[in-house]
């Protein structure tokens, strides 16, 4: 059933494990390891988990100059943001 805190939970568990993953991918960039696509970690920012992506950059300094990348994870904000501005309207209107 979709209700408020399924959403959330899920939003939940999305950024914890976007958080995770570039946590992971920070730690293979300093050892020289395998890494995790650049693609696969906007993927888990534009389903949700932009709030752990931007959380993880922050904390483990990764991927913070890197461009194009910054430049789409901001654009994937900012059109989470439109699109949540719009179903509050949607929904939240009289």
């Amino acid at each position: 059933m979709l209700t408020l805190g399924n959403i959330l939970l899920a939003l939940l568990l999305v950024n914890t494990w976007t958080f995770v993953v570039f946590g992971w991918d920070k730690i293979r960039a300093e050892n020289g390891g395998w890494r995790v696509a650049e693609s696969s970690l906007l993927g888990l920012a534009f389903i949700g988990g932009t709030a752990g992506a931007y959380a993880a950059r922050a904390l483990f300094r990764h991927k913070t100059r890197k461009q194009p990348f910054c430049g789409t994870l901001h654009n994937i904000a900012m059109m989470q943001v439109v699109v949540l501005f719009g179903c509050a309207v949607y929904f939240l209107a009289p």
